[in-house]
């Protein structure tokens, strides 16, 4: 409420004690206690009535609902792990469940890609060990020396 330091304090108590005089002081300061002690009393059942209203309209609530939709962490991660996770379990070399339940067509295609790629992963493997087996060759063969240069002296 009020910011007063120990030096304002000091301050107060010495005007008072000059103003009021030495044997009301005590009685003084008892009353001023006393106000201070109701304003804070009042000022805290205010608050609290303040509260309760906010809690019977369902103030709290809302705030929770607001504070979570626009929490960043929490929005749409949900639907963003749905998508990796079928990304990480989806096989090319297999047709798709899903073209099965659109049509025949729909699945004769994806059984038709399917295959493809698994062609096209076979090949690949192929040609991989091929070249790997290549490298390794060319490295355990020695290369030939080339002829030394004669001194022409």
């Amino acid at each position: 409420m009020f910011d007063f330091g120990i030096g304002e304090l000091l301050v107060i108590g010495v005007v008072a004690l000059i103003i009021i005089g030495p044997k009301e002081l005590p009685g003084v300061f008892r009353t001023m206690g006393r106000f201070t002690g109701k304003v804070r009393r009042m000022a805290r059942e205010f608050s609290r009535a303040m509260e309760d209203a906010a809690d019977e309209a369902g103030v709290k609530d809302i705030a929770k609902t607001v504070k979570g939709a626009a929490n960043p962490s929490k929005f749409g991660l949900d639907k963003l792990n749905e998508a990796a996770d079928k990304f990480d379990k989806w096989d090319p070399t297999k047709p798709s469940e899903a073209a099965k339940e659109i049509g025949e067509e729909t699945a004769k295609l994806s059984e038709e890609r399917a295959e493809a790629a698994r062609k096209i992963h076979e090949y690949s493997a192929k040609k991989t060990q091929a070249r790997l087996d290549a490298e390794k060759a060319a490295a355990e063969t020695p290369e030939p020396e080339a002829p030394k240069a004669k001194d022409a002296s």
